[in-house]
């Protein structure tokens, strides 16, 4: 089964992952897992793009640099040129991903289970893709996001909550940008999470009520 559903064992990950962040990215250990987590995601991304109508060698070559810079930016987060180049790998890289799941998605008139748990992986890799830009933006703006303590930087697991909450448009995040680039950046990410609702999940709607039979 999972085989046959590797988008559904991406969001699956990624869930997981969420989940598991507030329990261990206060400890070395915590982040060498966190790590290891986050390469799984991208290995299981890889998977998942295979299936799909995108170039899986052009997910490979960003990826493969994006895993080795995961484990630099475990073994030292607080090195800004890691956390910056590791945010400029992966951010691409999950965007690509996602585009690959779209096009998985609009490339025939059948709805599938796994297209089905591609809607919601592709989701959660956009908000990731997301994250990971704002991390960027933080290092090269030297701060740009304030949230409820006085700390400079925010984790990336508040960037990660900053960026869910964008996406989904509930606004519930108590971070918040203050720089204009970081505020373009969650402008563009609140267009993105309207059209992606308005395409994508409209359009899978659309050909599921085309497929139920009419009734006189």
């Amino acid at each position: 089964m999972l085989g046959r559903h590797p988008s559904a064992v991406l969001l699956l990950v990624q869930l997981v992952a969420v989940l598991g962040y507030p329990f261990l990215e206060g400890s070395a250990v915590g982040r060498a897992f966190i790590g290891v987590v986050q390469i799984a995601v991208v290995t299981i991304a890889l998977w998942a793009v295979r299936r799909t109508p995108a170039l899986s060698w052009s997910a490979a070559l960003i990826g493969g640099p994006a895993v080795v810079f995961t484990v630099l930016e475990a073994l030292s987060p607080d090195t800004d040129w890691i956390v910056l180049v590791s945010a400029l790998l992966h951010a691409p890289f999950y965007f690509y991903v996602s585009y690959a799941m779209i096009r998985y998605l609009f490339h025939d008139d059948r709805v599938t289970t796994d297209e089905l748990y591609a809607t919601g992986a592709a989701f959660t890799v956009v908000a990731w893709g997301f994250a990971y830009l704002y991390a960027a933006a933080q290092v090269i703006l030297g701060g740009g996001f304030i949230g409820t303590d006085s700390a400079d930087d925010r984790s990336w697991f508040e960037l990660l909550y900053l960026s869910f909450s964008v996406l989904t448009s509930v606004g519930l995040s108590d971070v918040v940008p203050v720089e204009p680039h970081a505020r373009s950046l969650v402008m563009v990410e609140m267009v993105v999470g309207v059209l992606y609702v308005a395409l994508v999940v409209s359009r899978l709607v659309g050909l599921i009520v085309a497929r139920q039979p009419r009734r006189d």
